[in-house]
């Protein structure tokens, strides 16, 4: 990977044996590695038996998860906030995997679409929940720094599967839940609501 990073700044028009850019291809592989190392992620490993038997079902939300991935198609920045929520049905799961499952799918090549995807149908895989929803907000800088260089558009996505689909209510309640500051949900009477911030 580093004699392709060489050649890259080569080709930019850049002398790669400048102080400045001698460990760049180092840094580069690194960084790299990083960013796609949800590739090798074990998610089995990740969840790790911190599944557990509760009489408890409502609404479940872990927000403002921060991510941040690689476009695809350009391989720039996109990053954002991600919420997450599940009605369990007998299990749930402990609140630090989720935000390390939304870690696995950002730390590829994405498309933000897909990666909303990917989140809920692995929880739903393996909670089993009545229902996930998931809402991304992302800034991508493909889409700022440069085509149309629109520096303040971001987008949403979101996925419903199970009872967020089937049921406007209960979908609604999430949707109105996300949009609250955290300082303010303690003031709100949402029965039974689990809300944890990341």
């Amino acid at each position: 990977m580093q004699d392709l990073v060489r050649r890259l700044l080569t080709e930019l028009g850049e002398d790669a044996d400048r102080e400045g850019l001698v460990r760049t291809p180092l840094r580069v592989e690194q960084s790299l590695t990083f960013l796609t190392s949800g590739y090798t992620a074990d998610i089995d490993a990740i969840v790790n038996d911190a599944l557990f038997t509760v009489d408890y079902s409502e609404m479940v939300i872990v927000k403002d998860i921060d991510f941040y991935s690689l476009c695809e198609h350009h391989l720039l920045p996109f990053f954002g906030k991600c919420h997450v929520a599940y009605v369990p049905k007998r299990h749930v799961i402990g609140l630090s995997k989720i935000p390390r499952l939304v870690d696995v799918f950002a730390r590829r090549l994405q498309i933000q679409e897909r990666m909303t995807n990917q989140i809920a149908e692995t929880i739903l895989e393996k909670i089993n929940p009545l229902g996930v929803a998931v809402v991304c907000e992302g800034t991508h800088l493909c889409m700022s720094m440069r085509g149309v260089e629109k520096q303040n558009s971001f987008a949403v996505t979101s996925a419903m599967l199970g009872i967020f689909r089937d049921n406007t209510r209960t979908r609604m309640e999430f949707l109105e839940l996300i949009r609250h500051r955290s300082d303010l949900l303690p003031a709100m009477s949402p029965a039974g609501l689990a809300c944890v911030d990341d």
